[in-house]
């Protein structure tokens, strides 16, 4: 039993449930101004009023995973994407900040509002160029961080913004298809179908640059043996965009959402194969990251117990709230 693979594995999932799940918050923020000021507003928000103060559970469980049982991964990755962590959690606070006081401070709305959008985009936007800096390829020399402050400022990050941006405007509206009926559902199918057909565009897009940016990630792709075992994560990822765009056009509810859950589940399987076993890219492998064997044991014993929990009540509070939105929240 490898420790180490394990743990990566944990963090992996930890991030994804936090993409998927704090990706559909942040893309209906993003989404916000294109709804009518009143009654819609005020039934996206209360779409995601019950879960979405627990969805960020997930980014604190990959955060302190990875400084746990990769500490030498976290020493490199934040001091190389200072600015775009700092964005990222400064967008998280005002969108939160937004969130409570728009129902408690009615006379300045429209402000709360706008903070809401702001925070939820530079959020998604950081969120996405993180990933890209760390695809790219961060300077290390010995164990330390040896490039600039703005060193994850290129083309390839704004693409992996721009593309994290529209996958999370993808989850936002496919998961208000579900939630709202009527007009208002109608509005946010025509928002999911531009979302998608953007979405597919910048996955092709950013997989496209992907073979130039590495020679490394070239040969995971086109070479064989490799390309044999990473050949059915694109072929699965074109199955499932076929299967949400017609799930979009025959006006089907949630199964949309749980297809865009599909596309981003590819999408990270394609970054898996990718990167590993990489973890800073070009020259920091997981093993080389990993925390001692008997501090991966001990925390793995408290995962253990913890995790089912946090899966156990984020089921039950989306149970709770599986049905439609109406004027005067769920019913």
């Amino acid at each position: 039993m490898d420790l180490t693979v394990i743990w990566a594995f944990i963090i992996a999932f930890a991030v994804f449930a936090y993409v998927v799940m704090d990706g559909f918050d942040l893309g209906i923020g993003i989404l916000f101004p294109t709804f009518e000021v009143g009654p819609e507003r005020d039934r996206a928000m209360n779409s995601i009023a019950p879960v979405w103060d627990g969805n960020e559970t997930w980014l604190v469980l990959g955060g302190g995973g990875l400084f746990a049982a990769f500490p030498l991964a976290y020493a490199v990755i934040l001091p190389a994407t200072y600015p775009l962590v700092i964005a990222m959690l400064l967008g998280l606070v005002f969108r939160g900040v937004a969130f409570e006081y728009r129902w408690r401070d009615p006379g300045h709305r429209r402000y709360w509002d706008f903070a809401f959008t702001a925070g939820s985009l530079v959020a998604a936007m950081a969120q996405g160029m993180i990933l890209g800096a760390l695809l790219q390829g961060i300077e290390v020399q010995g164990r330390d961080y040896a490039g600039d402050w703005f060193d994850w400022l290129t083309p390839y990050t704004f693409l992996t913004g721009i593309g994290t941006v529209a996958g999370y405007v993808l989850l936002g509206a496919t998961w208000l298809v579900w939630k709202l009926d009527g007009e208002s559902q109608h509005h946010a199918r025509a928002l999911a179908k531009r979302a998608a057909w953007t979405t597919l565009a910048l996955m092709g897009a950013v997989s496209l640059y992907n073979v130039f940016l590495n020679a490394e990630y070239a040969s995971r792709w086109l070479t064989a043996p490799e390309i044999w075992f990473a050949a059915p994560v694109p072929i699965l990822t074109a199955v499932v965009a076929v299967a949400l765009l017609r799930a979009l056009s025959v006006e089907r509810h949630s199964k949309p959402f749980w297809l865009s859950i599909a596309l981003f589940f590819f999408g990270m399987a394609g970054l898996g194969v990718t990167m590993w076993p990489y973890v800073v890219p070009p020259g920091i492998t997981i093993w080389d990251a990993a925390a001692p064997e008997s501090s991966q044991m001990f925390m793995l014993v408290g995962v253990a117990i913890t995790m089912p929990l946090i899966i156990a009540y984020t089921a039950w509070a989306y149970w709770v709230f599986r049905g439609k939105v109406g004027d005067e929240g769920y019913h």
